[in-house]
């Protein structure tokens, strides 16, 4: 049973495309262990996607946030060096045979609610791009 008190965990991470592997096994480990194991497939899949955009978009270091909401609020986000806002996610139908480009709208296909906010973190300008899950 999933606990009753917030959390929240952040993982700092370098620009590195290994850091999409190292964000979605923590993240596992980290739902496993407070008994959300329901909800762990569709947040690796969205912290993935989160976190590979502010890899792969920006040239700064990234970091993965996720916290615990009761009575049933998971909010997986990344943030990123780039105030950029990110790009509007493609309808899913029309990106469906595209290499690229279909990460946000897949974000919006899975979660629950999603957005971005400019974020500055140790005097550095950038983004928050988020997802909510809720336990169901």
């Amino acid at each position: 049973m999933p606990e009753n008190e917030p959390w929240e965990y952040a993982l700092h991470i370098p620009n590195d495309p290994r850091a999409v592997t190292v964000c979605r096994r923590t993240l596992r480990l980290v739902l496993t262990l407070h008994g959300l194991i329901g909800l762990v497939d569709v947040a690796e899949l969205l912290a993935a996607e989160l976190v590979s955009n502010a890899v792969r978009h920006t040239a700064g270091p990234a970091a993965l946030r996720v916290r615990w909401a009761p009575p049933g609020t998971l909010r997986i986000g990344a943030w990123d060096a780039d105030p950029e806002p990110p790009e509007p996610p493609v309808p899913w139908e029309a990106g469906a045979c595209a290499e690229e480009g279909r990460g946000l709208a897949l974000v919006r296909a899975c979660s629950d609610l999603w957005g971005w906010q400019p974020l500055a973190r140790h005097g550095t300008r950038g983004k928050y791009v988020w997802c909510e899950l809720a336990a169901a």
